[in-house]
């Protein structure tokens, strides 16, 4: 398994932006996750998209961004749009995926990471810390969590 930047296969574009629009999509434009998809390609700038292929067979993806949640946003950066092919799931690429973006952020400076989820008890069993809540447009409740980079020097990715 292979875990790189989207802009090193763009061939994986197009999936890549059918999965997150089908998993994060709630009523938004599938352009409008193409449009994230295609500004995330950019080598050493933010946002960027990750993704974990076998062969070439697309597995999962992960994104770091700027800004994941609009009325947070003295928060930064944010692992955002995680995503695991349903083929893919219980073989630990969630975990792999996150340590890849904890290992790229540390490189690139960053203290902290910042990550909303809907649900609870998932991401505090790799080691993310609650934080509080938070409100995604318009009015939904979310959960925003923290992972200290000084703490995952460490972390593996391949």
């Amino acid at each position: 398994m292979t875990i790189q930047p989207l802009y090193a296969a763009p061939h994986h574009a197009g999936q890549v932006t059918e999965w997150l629009w089908r998993a994060f999509g709630d009523g938004l434009p599938r352009e409008f996750f193409a449009s994230i998809v295609a500004h995330s390609q950019t080598p050493g700038a933010l946002p960027l998209t990750f993704i974990a292929t076998e062969g070439e067979r697309l597995l999962g993806t992960v994104g770091l961004w700027r800004c994941d949640l609009i009325t947070r946003q003295d928060l930064y950066p944010w692992l955002a749009a995680l995503f695991v092919d349903e083929a893919a799931r219980g073989q630990g690429l969630a975990g792999k995926l996150q340590e890849y973006v904890q290992r790229y952020g540390l490189q690139a400076g960053y203290s902290e990471l910042y990550l909303w989820s809907a649900c609870r008890d998932f991401y505090e069993g790799y080691g993310w810390q609650y934080i509080g809540d938070g409100l995604e447009y318009p009015d939904k409740t979310v959960h925003l969590y923290r992972y200290s980079l000084s703490d995952s020097a460490g972390v593996e990715t391949e």
